[in-house]
This record gives structure tokens, sequence and C-alpha cells, in this order.
């Protein structure tokens, strides 16, 4: 079973990775938000309501977005959409417990982010109440042990400008999670089975 305590680990041997040639303003923001449950450590998700403008329309995710001017961090960022899209407040209700590397995006310039910046962050209170705003189609928790089992893990295909590839993903309840939200969720599995000293999930 993963517990807090061993996510916590796992996350402060993570030495993240970013890039200086992609400035602030050019950057997301998410927060990997988990909680303690008694099946082991859950990691918070959402699966994005359908909008044209949203290069992850539809998409599950971690709750973030784009870095404002007005933000003083990409950490702001991803404080102040949590707030935005779930009414949860990470300042009161959560905890920062590290930074993962940053992961670069594939989408079109000159409006799109380059890089998005994940934070881990612990909730205080596994009862606290969470409130969807208009981005948020659906608010999902899934257990950390499902990503560690390896039968769990699969694959799908992706059409890119007319070219079908095929490329991991986990479904859990129907959701499709891939893409750059699971590069975010390979690094802490990757960090969780390093500091247990097993295999990598491929």
């Amino acid at each position: 079973m993963v517990d807090g305590e061993r996510l916590r680990a796992a996350v402060a041997a993570i030495v993240p990775r970013s890039d200086a040639n992609v400035p602030a303003t050019k950057k997301a923001a998410v927060a990997a938000v988990y909680r303690d449950a008694p099946h082991g450590a859950e990691l918070l998700f959402i699966r994005r309501a359908e909008d044209p403008r949203d290069p992850w329309s539809g998409h599950m995710g971690f709750p973030g977005g784009r870095v404002d001017a007005s933000d003083r961090s990409p950490l702001a960022t991803a404080i102040r959409e949590t707030r935005e899209e779930l009414a949860l407040d990470l300042e009161v209700a959560g905890e920062l417990v590290g930074q993962l590397s940053e992961v670069h995006t594939h989408l079109a310039p000159p409006a799109a982010p380059r890089a998005v910046v994940p934070f881990v962050f612990a909730l205080r209170d596994a009862q606290v109440v969470l409130e969807a705003n208009h981005e948020v189609q659906e608010i999902v928790w899934v257990p950390l042990s499902f990503f560690l089992d390896r039968g769990n893990r699969s694959r799908m295909t992706w059409v890119r400008r007319g070219v079908p590839l095929s490329l991991p993903c986990y479904r859990y309840g129907g959701r499709v999670i891939w893409g750059l939200t699971l590069r975010v969720v390979d690094e802490l599995l990757e960090a969780l089975v390093r500091t247990a000293g097993n295999s990598s999930p491929r």
C-alpha cells in the first residue's frame, strides 16, 4: 500500500528538471493533490469540460492553467487555478510537498503554453468538500496503487497531423489518463518504485 508518508519520501527524492529557456509567461502550472484513504493514497484528477478554446478540452488532468501576468510564480498559478476550479484553497487546506519536473507541451504557438510545471500537495483534511466550476466536468480520485499495478497500463492511438501514434495510457472507469498528465504521473511512479527498490512500470 502506498500511503502519504511513502509518497512524500518519493517526492523528496526527485530532483525536478526545469527549462530556463521557457519564460514563466509561456508556462502553465498544475497541482497534483493527494489524500490518504483507507486503501492508500489517492491522486486528485479532473475531467475538463468540453471547450473549443481549451487545448485540453475533455481530457483527464490535474487542476491548473496558464501563468497569468499577475501571478507571482508558477506555484501561485497552481494554487489560484485549484481555488478557481475546485473551490480548494491549498494555502489553507493543503501542504506543499514538492515540485516535479517541467513537462513540455506539443501545442501550437504562440498563445499556447510551452511547458507545464507540476507541484505536489498533500490534503490536510481528506474529507474536504470540492466544488467544480464551469471548467470542470468531473472530479475523480484515483488510488496510486491502481497506477502501480502493471496490468492496468495499456496503449491508445492518438492521431497527430494525420499520423496515428501508439501511446501509453491508463483507463480508469472508462476515463483515459494519457499524454502530458501521464508523464507527470510517471515521474511519481518512477520515484515510488525507485525508493522501494522495484522496477519501473512501462
